[in-house]
């Protein structure tokens, strides 16, 4: 299978808690720290051809991904303010990729998905 098919296949089997759709299925979300160990740490069952995280961001863009930046909106006031900082943070490690042909809704255009 080429690279999309198996994002695809991954991400509709359930299997993994590191990866999931976003926005209504129009974007990956990615756990980066528990993907490394989820997916990329796997002995002899490996998913894709490397470890490394940054060699797997890669592929998405070769794939045409994009990532996609989460802008929270600050409070004035400093309890909130600092609350929505500690939950920012969390967020930070979740990545968001998104490719106008990879959609949950029409599985048919990530055939569309090609190397750049």
């Amino acid at each position: 299978l080429r690279f999309p098919q198996k994002l695809w296949k991954m991400l509709e089997s359930g299997q993994f808690q590191s990866i999931w759709w976003s926005e209504g299925g129009k974007c990956v979300a990615i756990n980066k720290e528990l993907f490394e160990v989820e997916v990329l740490g796997r002995e002899g069952q490996q998913v894709f051809h490397t470890q490394k995280i940054k060699s797997f961001m890669r592929q998405l863009n070769a794939y045409g991904f994009t990532k996609m930046q989460r802008d929270f909106q600050r409070s004035a006031s400093l309890p909130e303010f600092l609350a929505e900082e500690a939950a920012a943070s969390a967020h930070s490690q979740i990545l968001y990729y998104y490719n106008p042909s990879f959609n949950r809704a029409h599985p048919w255009l990530s055939e569309m998905c090609k190397r750049r």
